[in-house]
Order: structure tokens, then C-alpha cells, then sequence
């Protein structure tokens, strides 16, 4: 009987880590799986010394796991997921609402964690985590619900149906759409990353910023779509598989530009 308890506790967590995060975790998986591609061999030799031959995919759900660690320096942590703004900016007020945004959030906690992560002579410890944060933070900037608004919690709220089954319109995005399309992480990554350097360079030479404003607009599009249609089907991953696809991408080969950034010199 005790087994049996474990096991549906077990079973239980697992459930809320899917939903916890933004894309789930094949999503960040994929993500990661991309970057990995995508990474140069001296990137590759210094990653290696923190967190030794482990895959990046491995990692990269850690962010959301820590959430039941019982050290509250992991478990609140919570609110460095997502940045929330008002809707419908232009890009010079939304980057002065990143700016004024509060301390603990997507925005501010990647840029502090980056500047950290540079830093080769912190305990050894907190270079793993900055690398785990990294991995996973990346992936949530470019989950466009991750990039929204407060009133809703970035569209918990906002109920939904995905064929016939009870969600929201942030599960969807997270995890729905993704694993309706039935791959491995490594299959889809395999699937999605067949470009050059040269096709991807137009998402790496942009900055930080831009890379959430593009998802603070696919997440207007996504209320706008939401407020019309609450019954979500077919038409719907037909409208939105490409882009949610994109975003993973882009996701990835900007991963792998940051991580060569901090770790490749």
C-alpha cells in the first residue's frame, strides 16, 4: 500500500511539472536538444567542466523542478518564469516597461544570471545553476505566454477546451501543442533544425529585448484568438503549429548564441 501511495505521488508531481512551466518538458527539451547542435567546441569544453558529459536536455527542466525543493532560495523562484507588461505596446514602451518591471522576473533575472554566469570563479555549485537557469529562462522567454499579462497569470485563467478536454489557454501553448504533434524531444528537434548558419543568423543578431517583444506580440495574437474561439481544434493547430514551432527554433539557436556568448571565450 505504501508503494502505491508513492507511486500516485509520484505520478502526481509529475503532472503538476508538466503544466507548471512554459513549454512543458519536451518543449524545453527540444529547445535544448537544438542549442546543442548548435554549440562551438570550446562552448562545448567549458560547459563540459560544469555539469561534466550530461546532455543540456537533461537540465533543462530544473528550473521548474526546484519549485518543491525545500530551500526557499530555489522554491520561490517562481516569478523569475515570466514578464508580465499591458497588452498591445509598442517595442519603445514595452522595453521601458521591462525596465521598470519588478526585480524578480524573466527580464531582470536572465540579465542578472548571464552577467553572473560569466564569472568562472564563483563555487562551482552556483556556476551549475546559473547554467540550468540559463538553459530553461531562454526557453521561457520564447513561450509567448510567458510574455503577457498579470490579470490573467499569463492566461491561466482564460479556460479553454483542446479537443473536448478541460485546459487553458497557457497549458496549451505549453504543452498542448506541442506533444499533439507525438514526437521525442530529439525527434522534433531533429525535424525543426534543418537550416544554415547563414538563415539562422537573422535570429541571432537582434537583442534580448526583441526576442520577448516578438513574444509579447504572438501573445496579443493568441488573447485576440482566444476571445473569439474557446473551443479549440483542429483549425486552431492549424493556425498555430507553425508559429509555436517557430518560436521553439528560435528558441534553440538562440540558446546555443547565448551560451557560446558566455562560455565559448
Amino acid at each position: 500500500m505504501k508503494n502505491i501511495i508513492k507511486l500516485a505521488l509520484i505520478c502526481v508531481l509529475a503532472l503538476q511539472y508538466e503544466f507548471a512551466g512554459a513549454w512543458g518538458m519536451t518543449g524545453h527539451r527540444v529547445i535544448s536538444e537544438i542549442a546543442e547542435n548548435h554549440l562551438s567546441k570550446k562552448t562545448k569544453k567549458n560547459i563540459s567542466k560544469i555539469i561534466g558529459n550530461q546532455k543540456l536536455a537533461y537540465w533543462s527542466n530544473w528550473a521548474d523542478f526546484i519549485k518543491s525543493d525545500p530551500d526557499p532560495a530555489l522554491n520561490r523562484t517562481g516569478s523569475s518564469h515570466f514578464v508580465n507588461t499591458e497588452a498591445n505596446l509598442s517595442f519603445d514602451a514595452f522595453v521601458a516597461a521591462l525596465g521598470a518591471s519588478p526585480e524578480h522576473n524573466l527580464y531582470k533575472t536572465y540579465k542578472r544570471i548571464k552577467a553572473e554566469a560569466k564569472n568562472t570563479n564563483l563555487p562551482l555549485l552556483q556556476q551549475q545553476q546559473n547554467l540550468y537557469f540559463i538553459i530553461h529562462l531562454i526557453g521561457d522567454a520564447h513561450q509567448p505566454m510567458h510574455v503577457s499579462r498579470a490579470a490573467d497569470q499569463g492566461g491561466n485563467k482564460i479556460e479553454v477546451e483542446f479537443f473536448g478536454r478541460k485546459s487553458n489557454i497557457h497549458r496549451v501553448w505549453d504543452s498542448d501543442l506541442v506533444d499533439n504533434e507525438q514526437y521525442s524531444y530529439t525527434e522534433y528537434a531533429r525535424v525543426l533544425d534543418i537550416y544554415d548558419n547563414n538563415y539562422y543568423k537573422q535570429f541571432t543578431s537582434t537583442s534580448f529585448e526583441q526576442w520577448l517583444y516578438e513574444s509579447h506580440q504572438v501573445a496579443n495574437s493568441i488573447y485576440d484568438d482566444v476571445a473569439k474561439n474557446a473551443n479549440l481544434r483542429y483549425e486552431y493547430i492549424y493556425q498555430n503549429k507553425y508559429r509555436m514551432e517557430n518560436c521553439l527554433l528560435k528558441a534553440g539557436v538562440r540558446l546555443a548564441h547565448e551560451l557560446n556568448e558566455i562560455y565559448g571565450k
